[in-house]
């Protein structure tokens, strides 16, 4: 089901130029446009993706399909897509929207921490199962997370944005560079010790019915892939199959130059593994 955009309220940082709105829920929802500088496809990506962690416990944002009028686009100078000196308005429609992690009236929200200030986030397990999953969905860009904490609260809790580049972004393809879906910094894998440190997420991932990833695809609004249904199809049965490889994957970026397990001292790929 769909919500409506009713008012403006910042342009957000970042390539895909999206925007924070309030919408008729009464929530702040991040908004991804169809014609958003990266390609159309990010937001089935965007969607598709973080359902798809949502389903295996991962801390993601919910989702919407956010509808963004003519009228609110028309009034609302903000609203539009700068590339150089070109100016383009937002187009009107369903649109992508992540919901705001805390109400920005009662907490904060930052996209990055200092090192000193890691052992204050309270679910920081969670990025090596984040990890399994976006070597699952072949994530092309660095791993993106917000922390975020209520006031008048001391610890944060992470959550994981930014699924655009899942896929491959608008490629829909799957390179599986060992240093492709990785956080920019290896404290938060400090805790991994072997594929236990995995789980739950890892066998989740592993075991995800196939019924459940097309049914999630089929809420995907048409309008948001370029290619038809064809090409979108072609893409869930690839990630069906890529199920059996997540381990050897992880395996890649365990012995790749980041070293970024220093506790993980067993060898083998483990239950499931080749």
């Amino acid at each position: 089901m769909s919500i409506i955009a009713v008012q403006h309220v910042r342009r957000m940082r970042g390539g895909s130029q999206s925007h924070l709105m309030r919408c008729s829920d009464s929530n702040c929802y991040v908004v991804k446009f169809r014609n958003n500088p990266q390609h159309i496809r990010v937001l089935t990506n965007e969607m598709l993706a973080t359902r798809l962690a949502e389903r295996v416990g991962l801390p993601v944002p919910s989702t919407k399909v956010v509808e963004v009028g003519s009228w609110l686009i028309h009034r609302t100078p903000e609203l539009h897509i700068q590339l150089a000196h070109n100016v383009t308005l937002c187009e009107a429609g369903p649109q992508f929207g992540s919901r705001y992690v805390v109400n920005p009236l009662k907490g904060q929200v930052f996209d990055y921490l200092p090192v000193e200030m890691l052992g204050r986030v309270r679910n920081l397990e969670a990025f090596a199962g984040m990890l399994a999953f976006d070597k699952w969905v072949g994530n092309a860009d660095g791993r993106q997370a917000a922390f975020w904490r209520r006031m008048p609260e001391k610890r944060y809790t992470t959550a994981f944005i930014d699924q655009g580049y899942c896929f491959n972004a608008g490629e829909w393809s799957f390179p599986d560079y060992p240093l492709h879906g990785v956080y920019a910094r290896n404290e938060v894998y400090e805790h991994v010790r072997g594929w236990d440190s995995f789980e739950p997420w890892l066998s989740r991932i592993e075991g995800i019915a196939e019924n459940t990833i097309w049914e999630i695809a089929k809420a995907i609004p048409h309008q948001w892939y370029d290619a038809g249904q064809e090409a979108l199809d072609e893409l869930i049965a690839t990630l069906i199959v890529r199920r059996k490889c997540i381990r050897s994957l992880i395996e890649d970026f365990r012995y790749s130059p980041r070293r970024p397990f220093p506790l993980w001292k067993s060898e083998g790929l483990g239950k499931g593994g080749d």
